[in-house]
C-alpha cells in the first residue's frame, strides 16, 4: 500500500510530528510505502520522491513585506495545491493520511485529492488525524483570548472568534482564522475526508458538531513506547513535565504552595515558577533523564485547564508506574481510572488538587497500590495502533 502523510512541519516539533514519523516507520517495516508532504525548512527529516514541499512560513520572524501576503496564503495556497498535484501524480498513493494542514497548508490540498481522482479515476482514500479542534475553533484549542474555554464557534459562528481576538490577541489574525474556517464550512470541503481519527471520546463531541464529520469521526487513541515494566523506589516529590503556559494549569500550581513539586519543562511562567520555594525547577528534560523523573515520583499532575486531547504527558506517567492526578477536562478523564492509577480533581480548583495529591503523598500504601495498577495498565504500542490503522485504511467506509 502507498501512504502520503502530511502535516505542515516535516522536522521535529511537537506531537503530531512525532506519530508522524513513528507511524510512518512502522508502516514502511512492515512493507508500506511512505512519503511526506509539507513545508520545506532546515531540519525537514522526511521526503518524497518527487522533492516537492511548500516555502516555509514563519509568522514570527518574517518581513513585515512578506507577512501581508499571509492572510491570503493562510486561507488558501495556489502552492500547496500544485505541489501536492506534483507528488500525487508522482507517487500514485492509496491513502493520503492528513495531519496538522491548516494556515501553512490550507486545505487547497484536499481539492488537489480530488483534482488528481478526477484526472486519473483512481479513488484515493483521505483519512485525517485530528490533533486538534481546529475543524470546529478557528483557534484551535478553543480558547478565547483570556485562555478561557470558549465553545462559541461550535454552532460554526466564526464571528465569536474576532469578536473576542481569540487567535493570539490579533484582531487581524481572527479575521483571517474565522474566514478561513467559514469559508471551508460553506464550501463543505471538509465532506471530502473519509475518516477522521480521534485520540478521544471529547475531541469525537466536538468535532461531531461539524456536520460534514459527523459519522465520519472513529476514536483511536495515541499510541506509547514498547517500554520496560519496573518498580522503582519513589522520592517522594510531586511532577509536573511539560510546557509552563497557562493553558496548561500552571497557574493553580503556583498556588498549591503546601505540595513540594519538580517541574521539568519551559515557557511563559518560568521566572515566576523559579520564584516558588514550593517548586524546584530542574528545566527541560528529555531521554532517560526524563524516563527518570517520571519513574522516582510518587506521582504526576495534569492540572490542564483547556480542553486536552490525549496528553502523552498522562499516558507516560502510568506506563512508568507513576499515578496521575488529572483535571476533570477535556480528554484526561478517558486515560486516568479514578481511584486506581490516580485521581482526578476539578480543573483550576486548587484546594481539590491538593487533597488529591496528599491522598497519595500521605498514604503510602495507597501509593504503592495505586503504582502497581500503572504497571499493570497498558495502552497501545504503536504497533497495534497501525494495525488498528490499517483496518481503517482498508475499509469500505
Amino acid at each position: 500500500m502507498k501512504i502520503l502523510m502530511v502535516n505542515k512541519f516535516l522536522f521535529p516539533k511537537g506531537g503530531s510530528e512525532t506519530y508522524i514519523f513513528k507511524l510512518g516507520a512502522q508502516l514502511q517495516k512492515l512493507g508500506h510505502e511512505v512519503q511526506y508532504f509539507g513545508m520545506e525548512h532546515e531540519g525537514r527529516c522526511v521526503s518524497n520522491h518527487a522533492e516537492q514541499y511548500t516555502k516555509d512560513m514563519d509568522f514570527h520572524t518574517t518581513s513585515t513585506l512578506t507577512k501581508l501576503t499571509y492572510p491570503l496564503k493562510t486561507v488558501y495556497s495556489t502552492e500547496a495545491k500544485k505541489k501536492m498535484l506534483t507528488v500525487l501524480n508522482d507517487f500514485q498513493p492509496d491513502i493520503v493520511h492528513l495531519n496538522n494542514f491548516n494556515y501553512q497548508l490550507t486545505p487547497s490540498i484536499i481539492y488537489a485529492v480530488k483534482s488528481y481522482e478526477k484526472k486519473t479515476g483512481k479513488r484515493v482514500k483521505m483519512v485525517y488525524t485530528a490533533h486538534d479542534y481546529q475543524l470546529v475553533c478557528p483557534e484551535h484549542l478553543m480558547l478565547n483570548n483570556n485562555s478561557e474555554v470558549c465553545e462559541k464557534c461550535l454552532s460554526g459562528s466564526y464571528i465569536n472568534c474576532i469578536k473576542g481576538s481569540c487567535i493570539h490577541g490579533s484582531r487581524l489574525k481572527s479575521i483571517v482564522g474565522a474566514a478561513e474556517g467559514k469559508l471551508y464550512r460553506t464550501l463543505k470541503t471538509y465532506k471530502y475526508i473519509d475518516c477522521v481519527i480521534c485520540p478521544s471520546e471529547f475531541l469525537k463531541t466536538k468535532l461531531d458538531c461539524n456536520p460534514d464529520l459527523k459519522g465520519k469521526t472513529t476514536v483511536l487513541r495515541n499510541f506509547t513506547e514498547s517500554i520496560e515494566k519496573s518498580k522503582t523506589q519513589k522520592q517522594g516529590y510531586v511532577l509536573y513535565f511539560g510546557r509552563y503556559e497557562r493553558e496548561k494549569g500552571i497557574e493553580t500550581l503556583i498556588k498549591a504552595d503546601s505540595i513540594p513539586f519538580v517541574f521539568a519543562g519551559s515557557g511563559e511562567y518560568e521566572e515566576q515558577i523559579n520564584s516558588c520555594s514550593h517548586i524546584k525547577n530542574v528545566g527541560y528534560k528529555t531521554g532517560k533523564e526524563l524516563e527518570t523523573l517520571i519513574r522516582q515520583a510518587v506521582c504526576s499532575v495534569a492540572p490542564s485547564t483547556c480542553y486536552e486531547n490525549c496528553p502523552f504527558s498522562v499516558m507516560e506517567s502510568i506506563m512508568y508506574g507513576t499515578p496521575v492526578v488529572g483535571a476533570d477536562i477535556g480528554g484526561i478523564p478517558e486515560l486516568i481510572s479514578d481511584g486506581e492509577t490516580g485521581f482526578l480533581f476539578e480543573s483550576g480548583n486548587v484546594e481539590a488538587l491538593s487533597a488529591a495529591i496528599r491522598k497519595i503523598t500521605d498514604n503510602r500504601e495507597l501509593a504503592e497500590k495505586m503504582s502497581d495498577a500503572c504497571l499493570n495498565f497498558s495502552f497501545d504500542t504503536v504497533e497495534e495502533y497501525t494495525d488498528k490503522l490499517l483496518q481503517i485504511y482498508c475499509s469500505e467506509k
